[in-house]
């Protein structure tokens, strides 16, 4: 596949940049420590929170509630996973729930992803097309070193993925066609959608997102433009 006609390479986040669910049970586990009557099971927390993400884009997606901003869908979100775990929110001072719910900002990246953005960097202008807000995107770039060019997402876009205004706002933010930007993902879905707005498309599988149970999204399911093991191989495919 040429690559000359790439200008912008531009990243899904949670699950392919860093990895969300070892972040936020660390953090869920030094939280719930605190609290030694909850349920202590940290993986469970993270997971029982990650599935309340999407149906609450959804809402806005729909129309039925205006555009949020991610880290209030994620407060929202944590007040009602709580008491599965046997913890009443009104019970937890309001700074707690800040600190835990801030749990999206400290993520760590994968073992590949700095280096392999400082690689592509040289070859194109990257940044992430997240449904994180601009605060929460800024504040994970500091804590994981994630060397973007500019920060893009849901909130400049004012569209949850996988929305079609979610990619064609950030190509025309960008300044370019949607043929020029590619996006790079561990999603099938993702890619698939930005696909459908004439977004150039690469896959590289994260087998370890969702834990060692994980059933979903192993392989690239359509003949993506580019099928990588890491950000690395993707650079490197790239020439960069």
């Amino acid at each position: 596949m040429p690559t000359e006609r790439i200008a912008a390479l531009v990243f899904d986040v949670f699950g392919t940049v860093v990895d969300w669910r070892e972040g936020v049970a660390r953090n869920a586990a030094a939280f719930l420590q605190r609290h030694p009557g909850a349920r202590q099971d940290a993986y469970a927390f993270a997971d029982a929170w990650r599935a309340r993400y999407s149906p609450a884009m959804e809402e806005v997606r729909s129309g039925r509630r205006p555009f949020t901003r991610l880290d209030q869908l994620h407060r929202e979100n944590l007040e009602a996973v709580l008491p599965e775990f046997g913890i009443t929110p009104a019970a937890v001072p309001e700074e707690e729930l800040q600190w835990l719910n801030r749990a999206w900002h400290r993520l760590e990246p994968w073992p590949d992803s700095v280096e392999g953005l400082s690689r592509l960097k040289r070859r194109c202008v990257i940044a992430p097309l997240s449904n994180g807000n601009f605060s929460l995107l800024l504040n994970l770039a500091k804590y994981a070193g994630l060397p973007w060019d500019a920060i893009m997402g849901a909130e400049l876009a004012q569209a949850y993925k996988p929305m079609p205004q979610a990619y064609l706002r950030t190509a025309a933010l960008l300044d370019l066609p949607p043929q020029r930007v590619c996006l790079v993902a561990a999603h099938n879905g993702d890619l698939a959608a930005a696909r459908r707005c004439g977004f150039k498309t690469a896959f590289i599988p994260r087998p370890r997102e969702f834990g060692p149970n994980q059933q979903t999204d192993l392989m690239a399911e359509q003949d993506w433009d580019w099928v990588a093991k890491s950000l690395v191989e993707l650079a490197g495919m790239l020439g960069a």
